[in-house]
C-alpha cells in the first residue's frame, strides 16, 4: 500500500535529531508522498532544504494565519518573490485563525484573500487553516469567482460546513483528531465519500492514538487511514488507494 501526508513539517526542528530515521520508516510503511506546508519567512530555507534532501518531500508556500501581524504585506512580497524560483506544490499554509484573540483578524483576512489570488493565478491548491473562523473563512472564499481548489487541513468543521468546502473545490483534510473520541471529525469522515478526503498528520503535532502526548510522525499515516476505514467500513486497501489517489491527482504529480 502506498500512502501521502498531505501535511506534514517535516522540516521543524523536532526531527533535526533523526530526520533521516523517520523517512526510513516513513518508507517502511509506505508513506511515499509527503507535502511541507510553510509557516513564515525563517521557515522557508529548512523546508526547502528538507525537500532537496529528500525527494519524497514537495514545498509550498504561505504565511500562517498566526503569524499575520501588521508587517504582513512586506512578507508576503518576500515569499511571492523566492515563489518564481522554486517549484511549488501549493500555497499554504494559509487561512483564518481566531483561537486566542481577533487582535489581527483584519491583516488574517487581507492576507489570506492575497495567497488565495496566488493559488488562482498559479493554479496551484491553496492549503488552508481554519480554526474558530469558519464564517470568516467562508465569506472569503466565496468572494472568488475563479475555481479553487485545495485542501481544508485537519477540519473541524461539521458535515454541512465540509459539504459547502467540497462543493467549492475542497477536499477534507483527516489528520490523528479522527482516533479522539470526542473530536467529531468521525461523523464528518461518515457522512462524506473517500474522494473528497485526503490524509494528513500535521506532524510533529496532532498525533493520533496510541501516540498522544508524543510527537507525530508520517510514518503514523496508516493508523489515521486504518480508523478512516473503520469508521466506513471498507478495507484499508481502499483508503490507501482512494486518499492517494486523491493527493496526486490535487497536487498535480
Amino acid at each position: 500500500m502506498i500512502f501521502a501526508d498531505t501535511h506534514t513539517h517535516l522540516y521543524l526542528e523536532e526531527f533535526d535529531a533523526d530526520r533521516e530515521q523517520v523517512m526510513r520508516q516513513c518508507e517502511d510503511a509506505g508513506v511515499l508522498h509527503l507535502f511541507l506546508p510553510n509557516i513564515d519567512i525563517s521557515s522557508i530555507n529548512r523546508m526547502l532544504e528538507c525537500c532537496t534532501k529528500f525527494p519524497q518531500c514537495r514545498p509550498m508556500m504561505g504565511l500562517h494565519p498566526s503569524e499575520v501581524d501588521k508587517g504582513f504585506e512586506e512578507t508576503l512580497a518576500e515569499m511571492e518573490a523566492q515563489m518564481k524560483d522554486v517549484p511549488i506544490a501549493g500555497i499554504g499554509e494559509i487561512g483564518m485563525d481566531l483561537y486566542w484573540d481577533r487582535t489581527h483578524i483584519a491583516e488574517q483576512q487581507k492576507a489570506f484573500h492575497t495567497q488565495l489570488v496566488w493559488a488562482v493565478r498559479r493554479h496551484l491548491p491553496a492549503i488552508i487553516h481554519c480554526r474558530k473562523a469558519f464564517a470568516e473563512t467562508w465569506d472569503i472564499l466565496k468572494s472568488f469567482r475563479e475555481p479553487l481548489k485545495g485542501i481544508f487541513h485537519c477540519f473541524a468543521g461539521d458535515t454541512a460546513q465540509a459539504r459547502k468546502v467540497i462543493e467549492k473545490g475542497f477536499l477534507i483534510g483527516v489528520g490523528g483528531t479522527v482516533t479522539y473520541k470526542k473530536s467529531g471529525i468521525q461523523e464528518v469522515v461518515r457522512d462524506i465519500p473517500l474522494e473528497h478526503i485526503v490524509l494528513e498528520t500535521d506532524s510533529p503535532f496532532l498525533p493520533p492514538v496510541p501516540f498522544r502526548g508524543q510527537r507525530n510522525d508520517s510514518h503514523h499515516i496508516p493508523l489515521i487511514a486504518q480508523r478512516v476505514a473503520e469508521i466506513k467500513n471498507i478495507p484499508l486497501e481502499t483508503v490507501a488507494e482512494v486518499t492517494t489517489c486523491n493527493a496526486i491527482r490535487l497536487f498535480g504529480m
